[in-house]
């Protein structure tokens, strides 16, 4: 059985960087996500900044208060700022300066992707940040695994109605 179910186990896409990683999995998962109208899922909760530069050792996380209040403690020194999203688009405003669209959100995770071409100027395309209870114990490729593990684990209806088809198979030709 265990054979079995692995012929229908999905790999993680094998990728270098973070945003490589991201442009693989978020189409897949993307139907999965929540929509920046549904607040509840971001405001009021603390989102740990994951990065793969290994030169950035900060601990950053990330508050967004329902009154457009932008709080950000990087090792514990606070900054504060403001955020909005504008409605009917999915996009995201940080700091009146910065513009993102939301590539997923869900309980675990808060996902922006910056607007432009940010490769072409050499810049990391996604802003992501995991919820900070599970974003403490992780690195950047755990990350990964784990926004793919919803695509996954979303997948086990389709392995179970496999499985009942070739019993109801294995039961009629045992009857005829």
């Amino acid at each position: 059985m265990d054979n079995f179910s692995r012929t229908f186990e999905v790999d993680l896409p094998s990728a270098e960087t973070m945003d490589a990683y991201l442009d693989q999995i978020i189409p897949i998962v993307r139907p999965l996500s929540e929509d920046l109208r549904e607040k509840e899922f971001y405001l009021d909760k603390g989102w740990m900044e994951i990065r793969d530069d290994e030169r950035w050792h900060d601990k950053v996380l990330h508050f967004f208060h329902d009154n457009g209040e932008y709080l950000i403690s990087t090792n514990g020194n606070i900054d504060s700022g403001n955020w909005r999203f504008l409605d009917h688009s999915n996009k995201f405003i940080l700091n009146s300066s910065e513009m993102f669209e939301l590539a997923f959100l869900d309980s675990q995770f808060f996902i922006l992707k910056k607007h432009g071409d940010q490769k072409r100027l050499g810049r990391r395309k996604y802003f992501v940040m995991v919820f900070e209870p599970i974003g403490k114990r992780i690195e950047w490729r755990d990350a990964m695994e784990l926004l793919f593990n919803k695509y996954r684990n979303n997948n086990n209806w389709l392995m179970i109605i496999v499985v009942i088809v070739l019993l109801l198979m294995a039961i009629v030709f045992m009857l005829s």
